[in-house]
């Protein structure tokens, strides 16, 4: 007889729980009295996972005792100095806000059992939203746009990863030696049993369970990259779908003695990974973007997003590329959707239009780079595409042919966002300073030539992959 009496619950159930959970969510419900009866009320539970990602992308998971959380989750404090890109010391203690409709089940075989996820809130000593939260940041935005203009805004994503032999392989990187692929096979190729197979299968599975409403799943261009595709959502809902999406494929892997890598362009000579970004809106359960009659089925307001995207598309570039890495990707020689353009053909352009009717319709943005902070990155490109400066008009023929062309390298990308008055504008100058310097410092690190080989410091001080250990010993 086992000692530990952990709630484990079957991959069905959790996957009806977990769709229920995110229909509550969809709906705007107020859960927080419904969860914190549900959890009182479950014996075999044990810890609540609080997860909050900082200013650059990075996921930071909090393990509370549930006893404790019951009675103490409108006062939950954390050191803000100790998360880069948030507070200093001199005022280091932040407020940890439950957002109790992100809650899900947790499958055990992947992370244990007994526990549940929820995503929090960060905010500031006064209880206002803190102004480097960008996942508060994007539903403050979104709840201000079904409420102002009835829109809700839909996003699915399409992102790349690669599968390495060993664990913790990207801390253990060396230029001279490079990454251990797991497997030698190429688009959709595979056989079931190969451990990049196995890999993709258990994390679908896992995938599928926590409601992410799986469509296709398979081995990438690249030898042992993978991609795993799933419905569109609400925006906030896709942006934390992106955060446990890599939490997943990176614990499954490790279970396997393997490691997801989400770095943009891990290995040179062969095509890197990317996060194509469908995005849509709606009002009323119609979708605005879609027009039978309009251009590429695209409607006049669906245009008019598109040319504000690529009229600021320098400027909001560091925060959809946001690594010394990522500007290897942006290579003209491997498909790289560095044009600043759009086309329903042509896929290096930035913008590419799929074919859709009245329900698919979107636009895609090929240019996101899979290391990205998800709500950062979507705050932006909403805000951008119904706001952003018109400098120019673009007409139809210019979207298709002009050749201007995205930074090649993070100091261009740097000093283009910096001249940005509308970046600075939606960030927040204070926000928009500590994020330049962020990735000043993580440039400072780096060989400032990307060269054909990629150097150990870009991978090394990568913000998904460093620890702060490292970062101050430099």
């Amino acid at each position: 007889m086992s000692l530990k009496n952990f709630l484990e619950l079957s991959y069905e159930e959790l996957e009806i729980r977990n769709l229920e959970a995110k229909e509550k969510q969809l709906k705007g419900e107020d859960c927080e009295g419904l969860y914190l009866e549900a959890l009182a009320k479950e014996k075999s539970l044990k810890a609540v996972t609080v997860l909050f990602t900082d200013l650059e992308g990075k996921l930071h998971m909090l393990d509370y005792d549930k006893k404790f959380l019951l009675k103490s989750y409108d006062n939950l404090t954390f050191d803000g100095s100790s998360v880069r890109g948030f507070s200093q010391v001199s005022e280091s203690d932040l407020r940890l806000s439950i957002d109790w409709s992100s809650l899900r089940w947790m499958p055990s075989d992947v992370f244990g059992g007994g526990k549940v996820f929820v995503f929090g809130l960060i905010k500031d000593r006064d209880g206002s939203i803190y102004p480097s939260d960008f996942r508060g940041l994007l539903k403050g935005y979104l709840e201000s746009l079904r409420k102002e203009k009835s829109y809700s805004v839909n996003i699915a994503v399409e992102c790349e990863g690669f599968l390495f032999n060993g664990k913790n392989a990207e801390q253990n990187f060396s230029s001279r030696d490079g990454f251990n692929l797991v497997s030698s096979g190429g688009y959709y190729s595979s056989l079931p049993n190969d451990p990049l197979r196995i890999f993709i299968d258990r994390f679908a599975e896992a995938q599928r369970a926590l409601g992410f409403e799986n469509e296709k799943d398979h081995p990438e261009v690249a030898p042992s990259q993978f991609e795993l595709n799933y419905s569109y959502t609400d925006a906030l809902i896709a942006a934390d779908q992106v955060m446990l999406y890599k939490l997943l494929a990176r614990q499954v892997a490790a279970n396997l003695d393997m490691t997801a890598s989400f770095l943009p362009k891990p290995i040179a000579g062969i095509n890197g990974s990317g996060m194509h970004t469908n995005m849509s809106i709606s009002k009323g359960g119609k979708n605005i973007f879609y027009d039978a009659a309009g251009e590429d089925n695209l409607s006049a307001m669906a245009w008019d997003f598109v040319d504000r995207l690529l009229n600021s598309a320098n400027d909001i570039c560091l925060t959809l590329n946001p690594s010394v890495n990522a500007y290897r990707r942006l290579d003209p020689a491997y498909e790289a959707p560095n044009q600043i353009k759009s086309s329903a053909v042509d896929r290096t352009s930035m913008i590419r239009i799929p074919l859709g009717n009245e329900k698919s319709a979107r636009v895609e943005v090929r240019t996101v780079a899979p290391d990205i902070n998800p709500y950062l990155g979507f705050y932006t490109l909403i805000r951008t595409g119904l706001e952003g400066p018109m400098t120019e008009v673009i007409t139809s023929e210019a979207r298709r042919t002009r050749t201007r062309f995205l930074p090649g390298n993070i100091h261009d990308a740097i000093r283009l966002m910096k001249q940005s008055a509308f970046l600075t504008e939606i960030l927040g100058e204070q926000t928009a300073e500590k994020y330049l310097n962020r990735k000043i410092a993580s440039a400072d690190r780096c060989p400032k030539e990307l060269g054909d080989m990629v150097k150990t410091e870009e991978i090394l001080f990568h913000h998904e992959v460093t620890n702060q250990y490292i970062w101050s010993r430099f």
